[in-house]
């Protein structure tokens, strides 16, 4: 793990008409680290995920990512980074396909940041291995002519593209699955798929929103060994949200704590699991009674 901020998120705000969803957060992750986002249902978790990923626009703050070495604003205020259009309504094919696999702006991955859902968002009408290929499309030789011409170059795009596919389904135990519909897999298989095919956009920074729900210890316990696999000899950043405590203060690096669209505790898990504010977000009891 390194000192070097990958992620920094600078008094991000997102209103929805009156509603505050989020109010000021601000967050850095370090590069090569698990870091969680954690609270209560409704604390503003996904909303963060949606901000940092283009999926929503946000009201006002900074999104500043260095994951390929050259800092990019992601964000700026009121989103002028980038355009209306790059966000909500996508106009070219692929950058449509992206925003129906990920939820999100295209421009976001091509900076190093990809994501997966709470709710899984597989074409479960393809194949496990057809799923991985067309999550690389952005990277691929896109050419139609050299297509039809079969040409050199793009022989070795597709070739490239189904070893990397094979490569992720290999890290997340799925290759004897390569050949059956991606609907045909267990929960757990489908999250873990869900994976590999984020993974195969080639980012340096990966969110993974819930990724342990549904699963049972045995497969949640299996997840957390792949998620540190992704760190340690991937070099990957990971950002968190999950509800099962056990797996994030087991994993976990950093963790910041949202209540109401406010955060309310950062820290290593030790500090967070004593915090008092913490205490009381998640039980519901005020801080004073648990001082």
């Amino acid at each position: 793990m390194s000192d070097e901020i990958v992620l920094s998120v600078e008094n991000l705000m997102m209103h929805f008409g009156g509603i505050k969803a989020l109010s000021d957060v601000s967050l850095q992750v370090r590069r090569n680290s698990i870091f969680a986002l954690i609270g209560p249902n409704g604390a503003g978790k996904t909303t963060v995920f949606n901000c940092l990923t283009g999926f929503y626009k946000a009201t006002g703050g900074r999104i500043e990512l260095n994951a390929r070495g050259k800092k990019t604003n992601v964000i700026q205020l009121l989103g002028e980074q980038f355009r209306a259009t790059d966000f909500a309504s996508p106009k070219r094919f692929g950058s449509r396909l992206y925003y129906k696999m990920f939820g999100g702006t295209h421009l976001v991955n091509r900076a190093g940041l990809a994501r997966t859902f709470q709710n899984i968002r597989l074409f479960k009408e393809m194949s496990v291995v057809e799923n991985l290929l067309v999550a690389q499309h952005m990277w691929v030789n896109r050419n139609m002519l050299a297509g039809i011409l079969n040409t050199k170059a793009y022989r070795k795009a597709e070739e490239d593209a189904m070893n990397t596919a094979f490569y992720w389904l290999e890290v997340v135990d799925l290759v004897d699955c390569a050949n059956r519909l991606a609907g045909e897999l267990s929960y757990g298989q489908q999250r873990r798929l869900e994976i590999a095919r984020a993974m195969c956009t080639r980012p340096q920074v990966i969110c993974l929103d819930e990724p342990a729900a549904g699963l049972n210890p045995q497969e949640t316990e299996a997840l957390s060994g792949m998620i540190r696999h992704l760190r340690d000899d991937h070099d990957m950043t990971i950002v968190l949200i999950e509800h099962d405590m056990g797996m994030v203060m087991g994993i976990s690096d950093d963790i910041v704590v949202l209540d109401h669209g406010n955060v309310i505790a950062r820290g290593k898990p030790e500090q967070i699991r004593n915090d008092p504010k913490v205490i009381a977000a998640y039980l519901g009891a005020d801080e004073e009674e648990l001082v």
